[in-house]
């Protein structure tokens, strides 16, 4: 794959074309297609709980005054115990919420590697020229890609993993920069999902493929991480753009 794609900037953005030639399709507006994307993820194991959309004005549909995570939370504090992979459940959410967002809870069924989209890009497209199974991944039209794996559960070590809420950026620590590890405690927004200014979240793979072991990702991940913010350093430092946060 990599000659197919020649120079790292076009090998992305095709990579990026091949990618979208095999999401799932997401019917925009389309109420029945939000619907089945919901109960796929559901079917493939993802408890889901309904959360907040876009407001006019980049605002949020929540009460809250200036919310930091417009559109990409739980609407509900019981959300952990409310997530559920219940299809009849989802379908009256779905149908009586028809504006919500959904979070999936992870850290009980699956976890969620997620990292910079060009530094997930490169990765993923290292993964796949190597053979090695990629499980579900979407595409957060605000700059991240989310690898989706089965969870660690609750590891010997408890320092080998943090709790990462959306709001919480572990990107200083030295052994996975720019990465954020969802695990207990945590959740993502599931596709299909909308988010302030018309962007959206959506599969570029999607829950049809089974759950692969974070471990057997991370690696590939973390490199790539690492160079891409290398990589931002090294033009910030140059003067050639700025460092994005």
């Amino acid at each position: 794959m990599s000659a197919e794609f020649g120079g790292r900037t076009g090998r992305q953005g095709k990579l990026s074309q091949w990618l979208r030639g095999r999401r799932p399709k997401e019917a925009a507006g389309d109420d029945a297609g939000r619907e089945a994307l919901l109960l796929a993820a559901a079917a493939a194991g993802l408890p889901l709980a309904p959360a907040a959309h876009p407001a006019p004005g980049y605002r949020c549909s929540c009460d809250r005054v200036g919310c930091p995570t417009p559109a990409r939370h739980p609407v509900s504090f019981a959300w952990q115990t409310q997530s559920t992979t219940d299809r009849a459940q989802i379908e009256r959410w779905a149908r009586h919420q028809p504006q919500a967002n959904f979070i999936t809870a992870t850290g009980m069924v699956h976890d969620v590697l997620d990292v910079p989209l060009e530094a997930g890009l490169e990765a993923l497209e290292r993964l796949l020229d190597s053979g090695i199974d990629v499980g579900p991944v979407a595409e957060s039209d605000d700059g991240r890609l989310l690898f989706f794996t089965l969870t660690r559960g609750t590891p010997e070590d408890e320092d080998e993993w943090w709790p990462c809420e959306l709001d919480c950026h572990p990107e200083t620590m030295d052994e996975h920069p720019g990465l954020r590890w969802h695990c207990r405690g945590s959740y993502v927004l599931v596709p299909p999902a909308r988010l302030p200014g018309d962007q959206r979240v959506h599969w570029i793979r999607g829950p049809e493929h089974p759950l692969p072991d974070p471990l057997t990702l991370l690696e590939v991940l973390t490199d790539a991480c690492a160079r891409h913010i290398g990589e931002q350093s090294d033009h910030d430092t140059s003067g050639a753009w700025p460092l994005r946060h």
